[in-house]
């Protein structure tokens, strides 16, 4: 006969389920703390008031929801795509750019309603590879219309950071 089995120690420490963090909070994990103390920038600029330390820390700002940023960078694009100038070449560009930008928060919308870790972790992936692909058609876009090469370069960069924060979190 088997021994009766033993209690996970592990399973008294964990808190309670109203206690836990839900996924979609996990974006800000691996950051650091924005530091804006005057302490750590002492004799880099010349001030007039004299500098005072403060006991109280800095305080962090709130992080941003992950679900709000991916729908302000769908709407970004979209604006965007409506500067491009329509031609054979950039008419594909502009169908590619927006599918692949507004995409990004519709699949973060669906690893968030996730009903499982597993299917968790796939939408985030495919988070990650649309904002990947965000970037590709980003450069496009900036290649094809120099014009527009700075604002390309700007939602490029944001691609780029969401793109960064999904595969943390997804290597998670």
């Amino acid at each position: 006969m088997k021994a009766p089995a033993e209690q996970n120690p592990k399973a008294e420490a964990r808190r309670p389920k109203e206690g836990r963090k839900p996924k979609s909070e996990y974006c800000d994990a691996g950051k650091s703390p924005n530091v804006c103390s005057d302490i750590w920038r002492w004799g880099e600029e010349p001030s007039q008031e004299p500098l005072v330390l403060k006991e109280d820390p800095a305080v962090p700002p709130p992080p941003e929801d992950l679900g709000e940023r991916t729908a302000r960078f769908g709407e970004s694009i979209i604006r965007f795509a409506k500067k491009i100038p329509r031609h054979a070449v950039n008419n594909r560009l502009i169908e590619q750019l927006v599918g692949a930008g507004t995409s990004v928060g519709a699949n973060y919308c669906e690893a968030d309603d996730a009903v499982s870790g597993k299917e968790f972790k796939q939408k985030i992936g495919t988070c990650r590879k649309e904002s990947k692909e965000s970037m590709f058609f980003l450069r496009m876009v900036a290649t094809a219309e120099e014009g527009l090469a700075a604002e390309a370069r700007a939602l490029w960069r944001e691609a780029k950071e969401l793109n960064l924060i999904f595969g943390a979190i997804w290597r998670k």
